[in-house]
């Protein structure tokens, strides 16, 4: 955990959620030589880069719908 996620941390209130333990062993092999420190880093990332997406009201093209998919899918959050 680096400096900035560890104040972070102090700062905000988190709430757990669960997710298989299969996706987890998958998200824990993923990051393994990355600047990823836990898989709940890893997690957290990824939704808050789909949601700020999201927020900026930007439209996707069909690629980059179908990316952002395939990125989810790989992670077990959709079929």
């Amino acid at each position: 955990m680096g400096l900035g996620e560890e104040k972070r941390r102090k700062k905000e209130k988190f709430i757990e959620v669960l997710i298989p333990t299969s996706l987890f062993e998958k998200i824990k092999e993923r990051i393994k030589g990355t600047g990823f420190s836990s898989v709940s880093g890893y997690v957290t990332y990824v939704l808050r880069e789909v949601l700020s997406e999201e927020e900026e009201g930007k439209e996707f093209s069909k690629e980059d719908e179908e990316k952002i998919k395939a990125r989810l899918r790989a992670l077990g959050y959709i079929d």
